[in-house]
């Protein structure tokens, strides 16, 4: 007995041999693969299908604006000798909120991990948890997008009259509708090379798809195809309604977010890669649920810059 003892005591204090993968290398292995595939592929697809090149990183409860321009053309029919009539025109910002701080914990369970092996158990549910998290960012940035554009409100000349913001074309068909929204981005930003992006429901396009060799590629778990027609970049997203289409210049688009590599990062010993979209701490295990615990922070927002280069069509 005592020397089986005494034989344990001397391989237990030779301490782990050299080189040895420690279950910690492990963990810090599933968090670098898990922000590197939400931000080095998640991300960066996304960013080069749209062609945005603005990332500005931003300070918690920041209030983000949208920059809307009143004012109206008058008639250029003078006669001479007349007065020219001044045309007003007033370009004002809009707060569409802040930008916070977002968290979420998940869980396995000591069962889901004997049936599945630790492994195994904790990366799959953190490819759930990072899906989810991407739906939660496309569900908050097309909520704001079909919601830009809206017609004038109120008798023009009265008080409280607001004036219509974007711009609606009507069609009879998708091609008809992406051709007039391509024609009003031309002139809404006739000062640049547009570049235009529609966002459209998979269904309003499906029929086009069925009989046309189109391409399509995938990013943050949205299809697209690139130079449709000629006409842009369609990306398809079910948060569209269907038979509409919203249409904006790539460079009004601009990502907004929180930095995740910095003080925070340190606070809770998140793994974060240098841009910081993300963050996340795995593999703290909690005894009094016998299960083990994963935190992930990050705090990203999609917004255009100016809501007037908003066209939405409708499909009659």
């Amino acid at each position: 007995m005592n020397r089986n003892f005494n034989l344990n005591l001397q391989l237990f204090g030779e301490g782990a041999e050299e080189n040895a993968i420690s279950a910690q290398q492990l963990v810090k292995a599933r968090e670098v693969d898990f922000v590197t595939r939400f931000e080095g592929g998640v991300m960066k697809d996304l960013m080069d299908a749209l062609g945005v090149a603005r990332k500005v990183p931003m300070m918690e409860g920041t209030t983000l604006y949208v920059y809307k321009t009143d004012g109206e053309l008058q008639s250029g029919a003078v006669a001479e000798g007349e007065v020219i009539p001044l045309s007003s025109y007033v370009r004002r910002r809009e707060a569409v909120g802040d930008i916070t701080l977002k968290k979420w914990r998940k869980a396995t369970t000591a069962e889901s991990i004997k049936q599945c092996g630790y492994a195994q158990a904790v990366r799959e549910t953190d490819k759930s948890l990072m899906s989810d998290v991407q739906k939660g960012v496309r569900g908050d940035f097309f909520t704001f997008l079909t919601g830009v554009v809206q017609p004038a409100s109120g008798t023009e000349g009265q008080q409280g009259y607001v004036p219509a913001v974007g711009t609606v074309v009507t069609g009879d068909t998708l091609q008809a509708v992406l051709a007039q929204s391509w024609g009003q981005l031309q002139v809404l930003f006739e000062d640049d090379a547009v570049q235009a992006v529609h966002f459209i429901n998979p269904l309003t396009i499906a029929d086009y798809l069925a009989t046309a060799q189109i391409s399509m590629q995938t990013a943050f778990g949205m299809n697209y195809v690139q130079n449709f027609l000629g006409l842009g970049t369609v990306v398809m997203s079910s948060n569209i309604p269907e038979d509409e289409v919203y249409s904006t210049a790539k460079e009004n688009l601009v990502l907004y977010y929180l930095t995740m590599n910095g003080d925070v990062a340190e606070a809770f010993d998140l793994t974060a890669d240098e841009t910081g979209f993300i963050g996340i701490k795995s593999g703290r295990a909690n005894d009094s649920r016998a299960q083990v615990e994963s935190l992930v922070m990050s705090g990203i927002k999609w917004l255009v810059e100016n809501a007037d280069g908003v066209v939405k069509g409708t499909i009659e």
